[in-house]
């Protein structure tokens, strides 16, 4: 374990006394043009990006682990306590179509991090597909919202598991019967209609998240482009299942009004069916479930933190991997501790709306990054075709966002806006497939129907978010200034200077590197680079 000292946590040279900070800070706006548009390079990310840890993380997982390890990062508050939540308040019974809603875009967005993971097998996860791809700036917005969602993530499966606790220790008497569903509790089906269905799958897709954790620990992994396709693929298709089959269930054991918004599946079997007992095993079930999800979830949550510690957007303090264990020990203990503080002031309801606000926004900056990937290498995309690229993206993030404006203004009601949006969604897919020539090609596996798996993800993704509650984006707003006064004063400055020390001293791993630049691969080693390795900028 490192000392405490100031290197720990402004190394730079912008922090090394007042008048060297006064100098950065007058250097902003320069500073600020620089980072905005530089991209890292991949081949630094996988290596002098990831020295900065001073060890290496062991590889010891395969496709099992990393199945075991989305499904238990995944199943948890989502479904023991949201699926109450919005059964009762916005879907009705028909709560098991928001979580298909929610799972079909949630496998959209695997498909796409699965992509990045296989390419670019570091820690860090979306926050460096998006260093890679879209650059600096863009990657800091997601990075907060990235921090976000490790904090309120663990405080809301905290808040959860403490219902399900106590409803474990409540002792009142209830009868006993044998009867185990009622149909009719089926009718209505859409009490609260179609657009109850996509507000309770805006925040039912909370229920989802954590698969992300399987690509942080893609350093850990012993074949990286055969076990993280099938863990992802086969752990969501067994999760959505699995949730359907018991959202379908809570809603038969009991009216759909009367489901307890704290424990629904504990308090269904005591107060619909009558099995006193069956409460004590579901509750046990439920914390036992909760408890995995904490515990996984603090993995992926510290990888994150510790990759963006290696690029000095937070104190590299977090960075440090123990020398025995090959893990992020700081950044670990700090997300802990953070999340449980957070977790004694708040409720579940809107820590889980502002975290699905936050990761769905990471999604579709995931999905627009692989469509830059596969479209766009700086130095062999013609003028032309980036003009071309720009202008379709543009269409397709524009008529997603109006969709969505749309749905949330008319709260469902209205269509005829959608017969101009849906259009030029389509249009611009099509004029990006057509137009626009792919520059570069996956390696190993890659999204098949680019560009329209990832911009089907665009849209889905922002229809979500059009269904979220005007103070859950309040909340998102306030965060997004405090990021902002946050990288003026700190991240900027760092990160500047840690991308100067990788410009200025050329370091690269001796472990070969493959990677993918048009149609050429190369492998690039420290002792035959004509630079002795790349940079951590390249301008788009």
């Amino acid at each position: 374990m490192p000392r405490f000292t100031k290197d720990d946590f402004f190394p730079d040279p912008s922090f090394d006394n007042l008048r060297a900070y006064t100098s950065a800070l007058a250097q902003t706006p320069a500073r600020l043009r620089n980072r905005l548009f530089a991209r890292a390079d991949p081949a630094a990310e996988v290596s002098a990006v990831r020295s900065r840890s001073r060890n290496e993380m062991k590889r010891t997982l395969n496709w099992w682990d990393l199945g075991w390890l989305a499904i238990g990062a995944v199943i948890g508050a989502g479904i023991f306590v949201l699926s109450g939540i919005e059964a009762r308040e916005d879907a009705g019974p028909a709560i098991i179509l928001s979580f298909v809603a929610a799972g079909f875009a949630a496998m959209l967005a695997v498909f796409c991090y699965t992509e990045f993971a296989i390419e670019i097998p570091v820690a860090g996860g979306s926050f460096a597909y998006l260093r890679v791809e879209l650059g600096d700036f863009v990657a800091f917005i997601a990075a907060g919202n990235i921090v976000l969602e490790c904090l309120i993530g663990s405080a809301a499966l905290g808040r959860a598991w403490t219902s399900y606790f106590a409803k474990l220790c409540n002792h009142e008497p209830d009868d006993f019967r044998l009867i185990n569903a009622d149909p009719s509790n089926y009718k209505p089906f859409l009490p609260y209609g179609v657009r109850g269905v996509f507000k309770g799958a805006s925040v039912v897709f909370f229920a989802y998240l954590g698969f992300d954790t399987v690509c942080t620990v893609a350093e850990e992994t012993k074949n990286p482009k055969r076990d993280i396709p099938i863990g992802l693929f086969a752990s969501m298709t067994v999760v959505t299942i699995l949730y359907c089959l018991m959202a379908l269930t809570l809603c038969m054991m009991q009216n759909y009004a009367e489901v307890d918004i704290n424990a629904p599946f504990s308090a269904a079997f005591t107060n619909a069916v009558g099995w006193k007992w069956a409460q004590y095993v579901v509750a046990i079930g439920a914390l036992k479930s909760m408890s995995s999800v904490l515990l996984v979830g603090s993995v992926g949550q510290a990888r994150y933190v510790a990759h963006m510690a290696r690029t000095h957007i937070l104190p590299p303090w977090f960075a440090y991997v123990h020398e025995k264990t090959g893990t992020p020990v700081n950044a670990t203990m700090s997300i802990i501790i953070a999340s449980c503080f957070i977790a004694l002031f708040t409720n579940l309801h809107i820590l889980s709306n502002l975290l699905s606000i936050s990761t769905l926004f990471i999604f579709m900056l995931v999905a627009l990054s692989l469509i830059v990937r596969r479209h766009y290498v700086s130095g062999e995309t013609s003028s032309r075709h980036q003009k071309l690229l720009i202008v379709f993206l543009a269409l397709i993030i524009g008529s997603s966002v109006a969709t969505s404006a749309y749905w949330g203004a008319t709260e469902g009601k209205g269509w005829i806006l959608y017969t101009v949006t849906v259009p030029i969604w389509f249009a611009a897919t099509l004029g990006l497939a057509v137009f626009v020539p792919k520059a570069r090609q996956p390696k190993f596996w890659g999204v098949p129907f680019v560009p329209w798996v990832p911009s089907l993800c665009i849209a889905t993704n922002s229809f979500l978010l059009g269904s979220m509650d005007r103070d859950s984006y309040i909340r998102f707003g306030v965060w997004t200034l405090l990021m902002l006064v946050y990288y003026v004063f700190y991240g900027l400055h760092a990160s500047y200077d840690a991308a100067q020390e990788i410009k200025s001293t050329h370091t690269i791993s001796n472990a070969p590197i493959y990677l993918e630049e048009g149609a050429q691969t190369r492998a690039l080693k420290a002792e035959n680079s004509p630079n002795n390795g790349l940079t951590d900028n390249q301008k788009v």
